[in-house]
């Protein structure tokens, strides 16, 4: 299969949108390469690549396939993708392999919804496109017009490859995609193909091909174009390679298929999981090779390997990313009278590992089983495989929506594990992540206090598992999970200890932030006729959706947006309705968002994270020989180790402030709002339990932990909101909107003259979390510190978390006016003041201010009756009301 062969070799995949001609374009290819004889089609159920009968009867690709071809200078491993979008989790883990990718479009059709999604998810793969516009043999078809369409909705570095490529004005268009390009047609009247190549290769030129695959016009052009401008990518020297699927061949082995992406792999070559090789196979349509070793750049399938899961990277690769296209409901399956539920369990989870976003679960509770499905057409492929493969005929129940819970508030996490002869504390820090980025897991621990291979081993526990979370039990995503320290015992620690620490660890802080419930969105296209896009716009807004301009085009109007999958479900078949049959309506999984109903989703769930057994928050200590549950809100008063969080903020305070001790004003500082505060304890109280005034220090013994109260030092601290001020008071909010600059140095010096007489440490925060690559900044502004928050982390975050360290060491206080702050704030102990309060102090000490300054200015006066004997301060006395004179 070319191993040894000098030629370069690429992967390429081809995607489209459902019904673009996408096989049909995959047979061409086949065929004008020589890989095939006989051109198949899709509608007669003979297509090289449609290797399963499911796809054959029903005419679509369900699974990805490959196929070897060969030409003159270039061997080509091409992908076929699912176009439709209920099996587009099976294209996006394909693009973890590809080198290149062919997007296909249909010209009669122009650009769909499932084509943008495809275009995103090429850009943030990072993979150069070649784009062919299929079905121009159609009537209506115009090249000018779809060319527009692509640089106007996908970029305008679209270029028409399919003319002639010597002309000027094709230079002309090409050096209009980038500088390098323009430098050289202004120095040598054209462009060096190096530099085409090295521009299609960096995403700076789309190269676009016009067709039609079923009369093979512009097959020859596309293959050409790709011969001449791919290049094939620089490989390691040492073994690497990245699994994007798992199969299982007609007598049901087990394939693992994977791109080798450096060195090569040899049969009975071991691996890291402790597994070897039996059988090396290149695939090609239905049919293999067998090979003894594989090469950096080539995709394969082996056997032999039993541990293997989508996405895992094996050698130099790490974990793949998060996917982003995945199910938004979740189906009952139903079995047949008499079935054995647990065997069929077991079979259903050897689907899970073929298609990782089925996510198999069984419910204790109800006895039942449960899978994650795209929609009905995946719905009805699954009913079909699930006869085919165990002879078990299952129904599917009414789908439901899959929410997710993430937390924008940073909080540490502490799980310990210690029944009788166990051992085993870990501490995590759970950060709030970008939107989609899912879950990303890191060691920031120290070898001297963890060694290397229980870090190894807790990173695994975190990533084996779905770890659920506080609100409705919904898997949790888009947070950074840390491991900032952790304790063994040299004798008593099992591996399965830092399991129960870990899984422990991640339910504790999770408790311990402010969690957000996420609920599914689409990404919709609706092609309606214009007359009814006012009624269109009221339902998107009744939905809870966006929208962004409408665009017509002769008599009909296309409206994009995004709305809620859970108020979106039912729409097809009104949009159908009041359009007479004339409207469209395409869905594509956009993601997750805030829920814009979470309190009624949260409140029908009636979910309770105490009682979930199978995800206790709480931890295990050691008490009298015995292991006894401490509920998460005590677990901090028993942890054997500092908080990480703790010892942060007090290296900060001593770098920062200093640990000379300061001396309160006269009077006191007085706080405004004590109504408000009672009736805000009252609340938090009604809400999450009684507010903890006492600290606790941990003293240990050999019948278990002993505490004991500490009393705090007589050190305040004022953590000040900025912005939240700013906008508060109308002074300096007008200011503001002169110029914001102005307005923050305006309260860093009012704030100066308050510190001042009050003497508290003072810390204004300003937010900065929107400055991208901003690592934050403290500095020292006269007699306070200003701090501006780093990327990603808001005024508020950083306040929660600085109240956190610090309130059982310091008296604090924090000055702003967003209610929820001030739950949390209540909550953690410390004290609360509002923006007005905080004026009022302000004004307050301004007039203490100015009182003692004038009393000091009135007794520094030198009066001269003062400084007279008695018998004098009579005559001077007279001599200055004109009773006497001076002769």
């Amino acid at each position: 299969m070319g191993e040894t062969s000098e030629k370069k070799h690429i992967c390429i995949g081809i995607l489209a949108h459902v019904d673009a001609g996408k096989t049909t374009l995959a047979e061409g290819i086949l065929y004008r390469s020589g890989s095939i004889r006989k051109l198949g089609r899709v509608d007669h159920g003979d297509a090289f690549l449609d290797t399963y009968a499911l796809e054959r009867s029903r005419g679509i690709t369900i699974f990805s396939k490959q196929a070897e071809l060969a030409l003159d200078k270039l061997s080509i491993t091409l992908l076929d993708t699912p176009g439709h979008v209920d099996f587009s989790a099976e294209m996006e883990r394909t693009l973890q392999v590809m080198d290149y990718g062919i997007l296909v479009i249909s010209g009669a059709d122009g650009i769909q919804g499932h084509v943008l999604t495809l275009w995103r998810l090429l850009k943030r793969h990072r993979i150069p496109v070649f784009l062919f516009i299929n079905k121009m043999d159609q009537e209506g078809t115009d090249r000018q017009r779809l060319l527009a369409e692509l640089n106007d909705r996908l970029s305008e570095r679209c270029v028409d490859f399919s003319e002639s490529q010597d002309s000027g004005i094709f230079m002309e268009n090409l050096a209009m995609c980038d500088e390098n390009l323009l430098d050289s047609f202004l120095e040598l009247g054209y462009i060096e193909a190096e530099k085409i190549i090295s521009a299609i290769s960096d995403r700076k030129v789309f190269p676009c091909y016009f067709g039609s695959a079923l009369k093979m016009q512009g097959v020859d052009a596309l293959l050409g174009g790709i011969e001449k401008y791919a290049q094939m990518p620089s490989y390691r020297e040492e073994f690497g390679a990245r699994i994007y699927k798992i199969s299982r061949d007609a007598h049901g082995s087990r394939l693992t298929h994977m791109k080798i992406t450096g060195g090569a792999l040899k049969v009975k070559m071991p691996l890291e999981n402790g597994e070897k090789v039996d059988q090396i196979r290149i695939y090609s349509g239905a049919g293999f090779e067998t090979v003894d070793e594989v090469g950096a750049g080539r995709i394969c399938a082996v056997t032999g390997l039993s541990k293997t899961r989508t996405g895992q990277g094996l050698g130099f690769e790490g974990r793949g990313a998060a996917p982003v296209l995945e199910p938004v409901l979740t189906y009952q399956i139903k079995l047949p009278e008499g079935t054995n539920v647990h065997d069929m369990f077991l079979k259903l989870k050897q689907l899970e590992e073929e298609e990782p976003q089925l996510q198999i679960v069984w419910n204790e509770e109800l006895g039942e089983i449960h899978a994650k499905v795209m929609g009905e057409i995946q719905i009805e492929i699954l009913k079909s495989l699930i006869a085919e493969r165990f002879q078990v005929d299952v129904d599917f129940g009414t789908g439901n929506i899959v929410y997710k819970e993430t937390i924008e508030t940073m909080a540490e996490g502490v799980g310990h594990y210690e029944p009788l002869r166990h051992y085993a504390e870990v501490h995590l820090l759970l950060e709030p992540g970008k939107p989609g980025s899912g879950l990303v897991f890191e060691s920031r621990c120290s070898e001297d206090d963890l060694d290397r291979n229980w870090q190894r081993l807790i990173l695994t526990h975190l990533a084996e598992k779905i770890h659920r979370g506080v609100l409705i039990g919904a898997e949790i995503t888009d947070m950074k999970i840390s491991l900032v320290s952790g304790r063994a015992h040299t004798k008593h620690t099992e591996g399965g200890d830092f399991r129960q620490a870990t899984y422990r660890a991640v339910r504790h802080g999770l408790k311990r932030a402010r969690s957000v419930l996420l609920e599914p969105i689409y990404e919709y296209c609706l092609e309606i006729p214009s007359d009814k896009v006012g009624r269109a716009m009221a339902d998107i807004q009744k939905m809870q959706g966006t929208f962004s301009a409408p665009k017509t085009e002769g008599n009909m109007t296309v409206i994009t947006g995004t709305a809620p999958v859970v108020n979106m479900r039912e729409y097809t078949s009104e949009v159908i309705a009041y359009t007479k049959g004339m409207g469209k309506l395409t869905c594509t999984p956009g993601g997750y968002a805030p829920c814009h109903n979470a309190e009624e989703v949260i409140e029908a769930a009636g979910y309770d994270s105490e009682t979930d057994l199978d995800n206790p928050t709480g931890s295990i200590f050691c008490s009298h020989g015995a292991g006894v549950n401490v509920p998460w809100n005590e677990v901090t008063d028993y942890m054997h180790l500092e908080s990480f969080l703790k010892a942060s903020v007090e290296t900060w305070t001593e770098e920062n402030v200093g640990d000379k001790e300061r001396e309160s004003s006269g009077g006191g500082v007085m706080r405004s709002g004590l109504a408000e505060d009672k009736e805000l304890e009252q609340i938090f109280e009604r809400t999450y339990g009684p507010v903890k005034r006492k600290e606790w220090r941990r003293t240990e013994t050999c019948g278990g932990i002993e505490r004991k109260p500490e009393k705090k030092p007589e050190e305040n601290y004022l953590l000040v909101d900025g912005y939240n001020i700013i906008f508060s008071w109308d002074e300096l909010r007008d200011l503001s909107e002169v110029n914001i600059t102005s307005a923050r140095n305006a309260l860093m010096d009012i704030l100066c003259n308050y510190q001042g007489f009050r003497k508290d440490t003072l810390i204004l925060v300003f937010d900065a979390y929107k400055v991208e690559g901003n690592p934050g900044q403290v500095f020292k502004y006269h007699n306070i510190y200003v701090v501006y928050t780093k990327e990603a982390e808001t005024a508020d975050q950083y306040i929660e978390k600085t109240v956190h360290r610090m309130n059982r060491k310091y008296q604090v206080t924090v000055a702003t006016s967003d209610a929820l702050e001030q739950v949390i704030i209540l909550g953690q102990g410390a004290q609360r003041l509002s923006a007005q309060g905080l004026k009022d102090e302000v004004e307050q000490t301004g007039r203490e201010i100015r009182q003692i300054l004038d009393e000091r200015r009135e007794n520094d006066r030198n009066y001269l009756l003062n400084a007279l004997p008695e018998d004098m301060v009579d005559l001077v006395e007279d001599i200055r009301l004109g009773k006497k004179q001076f002769k």
